[in-house]
């Protein structure tokens, strides 16, 4: 089992122009709470969203006014003289809810009807095949390691000196990694292309990675950590066998110190960033066997009319949808049109406590893993051709973890010296993909095979958060952790 906890690599920055931006907060206007997901349009084709702090950053070139909208808030518009009046916090108010009068009768839609049409419209409000989406995707990585003990138990050829030392040192990784926060973030601008559900192309316009290579743990980093200060006392020109529990790893294994030196690479291989964004593209379009497609189905979750509200002047429907059966795990709320029973927002989470893969060897080898997060929201927003395609796509992944490992070390020689050394880790581990799609455009077949999708794209890498690394682009605005990364108070 591999839990990847470090993270994706990083690309040449492109010389920043001169555009003027200012960054605003949404509010509120009576509690003060910040207003997460709003979208701010400043233009037909153009706009941002809100981050989860209610902060956004636009830019000022060509622009004097934006449009602000959001679900359950009357929508705003400012001309960016008004918005510096404001201080750039901007109040909203909260939309005045006459939806008795839209159902005078008692006739409320069934929500069977509802869902039907729905489904039925599936196709006609939603569509991937070639498209090109420009878009900026963000991945934050959090590691929690709760208890981690290292321990070389015994060593026939170490004295026992060095091997007090060893533990020392052992420990004081330990405590290093346990009191350390792990945190990574990386940041993508780019193009996907699809063709269709099953295949697309990316193109990597720029990248960055903010880390802190001292604080860089994965399980995989944390045993090289490990073994490389176990190393310091064996013979590395020889090799040994190496089993673990009851399994033999491999016949051997030559310990050499230049092997285990991390070389940290500046490229990163583009497949793996277009399977992350092609796959959330295609949840939010409904495809047949997309994530999103299965919370439509009837024999797994039942539906309720939660409540009715006003979006942009459109009525909309607000469905709860919670498991019908065991095997179903998540509960959350459509949003849909009340005039082409388009869903235009999803947000769900695990139901109460259940919970995704999950298996539990701890007493046989030592291995534990659940995964107890699962969360995320789809925005959308209405094309020109009337289709709905994604704005915004928040996905939120975490699991609880547990390995017990022992090693014992038997060298290749006559002497047949050994080293039994053993390591225990648990924690969390949570990670957090965001989407925003900042341009939208259908394309045609010979477009696409024209598109040539390379193998690896090179990364800038930051080990302090930087304002200038993407300035003047459209980006989801950084959170506070993100912007104190690399600051005293981090």
């Amino acid at each position: 089992m591999k839990i990847i906890l470090a993270g994706l690599l990083f690309l040449s920055i492109s010389i920043p122009g001169y555009c003027q931006s200012i960054t605003a907060k949404l509010i509120d206007k009576d509690s003060g709470h910040p207003i997460a997901y709003a979208t701010i349009k400043t233009g037909a084709d153009s706009g941002v969203i809100s981050n989860e702090e209610g902060y956004f950053t636009i830019h000022t070139d060509q622009i004097d006014a934006l449009s602000i909208s959001c679900m359950g808030y009357q929508p705003k518009d400012l001309s960016l003289a008004s918005l510096a009046s404001l201080n750039y916090v901007i109040p909203l108010e909260e939309a005045i809810n006459r939806l008795d009068e839209v159902y005078l009768s008692n006739k409320r839609p069934h929500i069977d009807t509802i869902m039907a049409r729905v489904k039925r419209n599936i196709g006609k409000n939603y569509s991937i095949d070639l498209n090109t989406y420009t878009l900026f995707y963000r991945r934050t990585e959090h590691a929690d390691f709760k208890h981690l003990d290292f321990e070389i138990e015994k060593a026939s050829h170490v004295s026992s000196k060095n091997l007090d030392q060893a533990n020392v040192e052992l420990t004081q990784l330990s405590n290093h990694i346990t009191t350390s926060k792990m945190v990574h973030f990386t940041d993508v601008k780019g193009v996907l292309h699809t063709l269709n559900q099953d295949s697309s192309k990316m193109e990597v316009q720029k990248m960055t990675k903010l880390l802190d290579h001292k604080k860089d743990f994965s399980l995989d980093k944390v045993e090289d950590k490990a073994k490389t200060l176990v190393l310091k006392y064996l013979d590395t020109t020889k090799t040994y066998k190496v089993k673990t529990g009851i399994f033999k790893v491999e016949d051997s294994l030559a310990l050499k110190e230049e092997e285990l030196k991390s070389d940290t690479p500046r490229t990163y291989g583009i497949q793996d960033l277009k399977h992350h964004t092609g796959a959330m593209v295609k949840n939010a379009t409904f495809c047949q066997d997309a994530f999103l497609n299965t919370l439509l189905d009837p024999s797994r979750y039942d539906y309720v009319l939660e409540d009715l509200n006003y979006y942009r002047g459109e009525l909309m429907y607000i469905i709860r949808f919670t498991p019908r059966r065991a095997k179903s795990k998540l509960e959350g709320t459509f949003t849909v049109n009340h005039r082409d029973y388009a869903i235009t927002r999803v947000d769900y989470h695990y139901y109460k406590s259940r919970h995704g893969a999950k298996f539990n060897l701890r007493l046989i080898l030592g291995v534990k893993y659940i995964e107890n997060v699962s969360e995320g929201t789809y925005i959308y927003e209405k094309q020109k051709d009337s289709t709905y395609q994604p704005k915004y796509i928040k996905q939120t992944e975490g699991s609880y973890f547990y390995v017990n490992r022992d090693f014992k070390l038997i060298e290749n020689s006559p002497k047949k010296n050994k080293l039994n050394f053993s390591f225990k880790i648990e924690g969390d581990n949570r990670s957090k993909e965001e989407l925003l799609l900042t341009a939208f455009n259908p394309t045609d077949l010979d477009s696409f095979n024209g598109v040539q999708q390379e193998k690896e794209v090179p990364f800038i890498q930051l080990s302090a958060f930087d304002t200038s690394a993407w300035e003047n682009e459209d980006i989801i605005e950084p959170l506070e952790e993100m912007k104190r990364f690399g600051s005293r108070e981090y």
